[in-house]
């Protein structure tokens, strides 16, 4: 058995989840190589005659149009980061585990994103499924980015999961993230003479230890309490063996909660780093977890599992943008997301889509 690099093949939304989520694993996608799987899943759900299906790029959106009074998004990317070496495809079952290349990021959430799109044709709310590409690469290839340009009318919603692995437990918002640049300068000479010069490098200690005294902050957003970080993440400095360097650059990363704004965590940066020279590189906004808004409350009652703030940065932020409220809820603990023996417990799979059930499906009658 091989995993199939091609379009040719046929999903199965009748297949129980955990044999889903093998069928689209096993399908190679690769940031920038969707087409195979879009195709699959656009084939899926094009026969669907409850569901409205658009296709843009490598992203393929289905909505249910029953006039209900509230609309919720369901969204999850379709792509991984790559193989290892030799493969980590195809999926194999080892215990109670699910094992290989997009098991737990993220394609046990688009599985359970496909069955309920399937097979529950009369929602209690409409829903929107979205799958999206190029989530695990740079931002401005964000293949949920790009419908929220082209077709921003696809997304308007009252609310939003976003199925990313969260240990089966819902975790609010998330937080915003930037990069930055600090320059330590100096004064080349040379080696031998050392005292003719300013080594960067050695300047670079200072920024260094006022790193190591930081104390970050956990700061309650709407009832959660998100954890912040600052760290170096690289440095450089030096262009010869026998040349005191003049540049020494430490890349810094800053993970702030989300009541801060992009430009209010730089101020903060900037501050901690006085008398440097500080370059912005990278940023990108948190996300409120807005759980006061019934929509979310709902959603919370429904599925009645913990509530956490997300550590990390999500999609959920450009929900956020558009004012949409927004949590992660999804099988598989997000610390094996990318690693050699990526899984997912079986039972995470088949927990997380009764519960999204159990939020969505119609009261009986």
């Amino acid at each position: 058995m091989s995993f199939i690099r091609s379009s040719a093949t046929r999903l199965d939304l009748g297949a129980d989840v955990v044999a889903l989520t093998a069928a689209l694993c096993d399908i190679e996608s690769v940031s920038g190589n969707e087409k195979g799987i879009a195709d699959a899943i656009e084939a899926a759900l094009r026969p669907l005659r409850h569901l409205r299906v658009t296709r843009d790029g490598h992203a393929v959106i289905a909505r249910t149009n029953l006039g209900r009074s509230e609309r919720v998004v369901l969204a999850g990317h379709v792509d991984t980061v790559p193989l290892t070496d030799p493969p980590n495809l195809p999926t194999r079952r080892d215990g109670n585990n699910l094992v290989g290349r997009g098991t737990c990021d993220m394609k046990g959430g688009v599985a359970i994103q496909l069955r309920l799109a399937a097979w529950l044709s009369e929602p209690n709310r409409d829903v929107t499924y979205v799958f999206y590409d190029c989530e695990e690469v740079a931002n401005e290839r964000n293949g949920l980015a790009r419908v929220a340009r082209n077709h921003p009318e696809l997304l308007q919603a009252d609310f939003a999961v976003l199925l990313e692995p969260t240990d089966a437990i819902i975790e609010g918002g998330c937080n915003g993230t930037l990069r930055v640049e600090v320059k330590a300068q100096g004064k080349a000479a040379h080696s031998a003479r050392p005292w003719n010069g300013h080594n960067a490098i050695h300047e670079a200690m200072t920024i260094l230890g006022r790193l190591v005294a930081y104390e970050p902050e956990t700061i309650a957003v709407d009832g959660l309490d998100y954890r912040e970080a600052l760290s170096a993440v690289g440095i450089r400095g030096g262009n010869a063996g026998n040349v005191i360097p003049d540049e020494c650059v430490v890349t810094v990363n800053y993970r702030f909660a989300p009541n801060k704004s992009g430009p209010q965590a730089l101020a903060h940066v900037c501050e901690l780093f006085e008398g440097y020279a500080v370059k912005l590189t990278d940023t990108a906004d948190g996300a409120r977890p807005g759980l006061s808004l019934p929509a979310a409350q709902a959603f919370v009652e429904a599925l009645k599992v913990p509530v956490h703030a997300k550590a990390g940065w999500t999609d959920v932020a450009l929900f956020s943008r558009l004012s949409i409220p927004a949590v992660n809820f999804g099988p598989g603990d997000p610390n094996w997301a990318h690693q050699d023996q990526e899984h997912c417990p079986v039972e995470q799979l088949v927990g997380a889509e009764a519960a999204l059930l159990r939020w969505l499906a119609a009261p009986s009658t």
